[in-house]
């Protein structure tokens, strides 16, 4: 067993989506990125996951029909890099998604990793949003409007009146926002967006504008599990500025559990997908894009994420007519 490892190639991998249908979803997943679903309201799609329950499945290739989860195991610091297999172990530390809201999220927020570890023997999460395509009114809420105590935060809450003192921002495609743990947010209505988190499923919703489900119930709130996570420290630094280039990487967000560059790509042929301690994910956004490897040719539409494993290191390039794309690593 351990020489056919040693001789076994990994490729590119491309993953069958994980849809959830979610009260608030829409239908943008399916018509404009072509997910496959019979649900009327799909409000996410998990492109790579390693969550409980939730391992994302191989589409194609030599490996198809094999877990994220089982590959991890099997491959190591080869599918993700020595170094990020040395801090995570047989969990992969990212998890991927698409969101569509048709509909406002939920309030909420995610503890940060030692709360998380405590409370949930989960990772935290630290996320950031890339805005796909926004209607002419969409928003996000990121944090308060003015500095808030806690004591502020509980009494807008009792009297149901906490939307008075968040910062609604309005959007359009290209936005980028970085969600830090303990961070009020809620994704509004009309947005189209990418999501790249830490691998955790842990969310604090404290507030759904009194909606209630297809059984007339109201969700639950996390109240008291919130109030010892909330940031009222109100840093405000949330949206990201960046410059737009053509053929080459433009840095988003780095962090030490995520770096995501912006690739608009323009008439390339052999762009070379630099690989140094981790695997690498490309989101496409937009277009398409051809992968080659020494052995594999794969195109990736608008709408797919796919996993290039450490193992690969320089022996990939991208192709694309026109594309813009998201490239992300540890």
């Amino acid at each position: 067993m351990k020489e056919r490892n040693k001789e076994a190639k990994l490729s590119p991998l491309l993953f069958k989506p994980i849809l959830k249908q979610k009260v608030w979803g829409g239908t943008r997943l399916v018509k404009e990125f072509n997910k496959p679903s019979n649900f009327d309201k799909i409000g996410e799609s998990w492109e790579i996951s390693d969550v409980k329950n939730n391992s994302s499945v191989v589409v194609q290739g030599p490996f198809k029909d094999q877990t994220l989860s089982a590959l991890l195991q099997k491959f190591k610091g080869e599918l993700v890099g020595p170094k990020v297999y040395k801090k995570f172990g047989d969990t992969f530390p990212l998890l991927i998604k698409f969101i569509d809201a048709s509909e406002n999220l939920s309030v909420q927020l995610h503890p940060d990793d030692n709360l998380a570890q405590k409370r949930h023997n989960s990772f935290g999460k630290t996320e950031m949003w890339y805005v796909v395509k926004a209607d002419e009114d969409a928003h996000l809420i990121t944090g308060f409007k003015e500095p808030c105590t806690k004591e502020n935060y509980l009494q807008a809450l009792n009297q149901g009146d906490i939307a008075s003192i968040l910062k609604k921002e309005f959007v359009e495609a290209g936005d980028v926002f970085f969600i830090s743990p303990g961070l009020i947010h809620a994704i509004g209505k009309g947005t189209l967006l990418a999501e790249i988190q830490q691998t955790s499923d842990v969310t604090y919703r404290v507030y759904d504008w009194d909606r209630v489900d297809i059984d007339g119930n109201k969700r639950e709130l996390h109240t008291d599990l919130a109030i010892d996570a909330i940031d009222f420290s109100f840093p405000i630094h949330y949206k990201i500025s960046y410059e737009e280039k053509v053929n080459q990487p433009v840095s988003l967000v780095e962090n030490i559990f995520f770096t995501t560059q912006k690739l608009n790509l323009v008439d390339v042929t052999n762009f070379s997908i630099e690989i140094i301690d981790s695997f690498v994910i490309l989101i496409v956004i937009e277009g398409k894009i051809i992968i080659k490897d020494k052995h594999n040719t794969m195109s990736v539409e608008a709408g797919q994420s796919v996993l290039i494993p450490y193992q690969l290191k320089q022996a990939v390039n991208i192709s694309a007519k026109q594309a813009t794309v998201l490239h992300v690593s540890i």
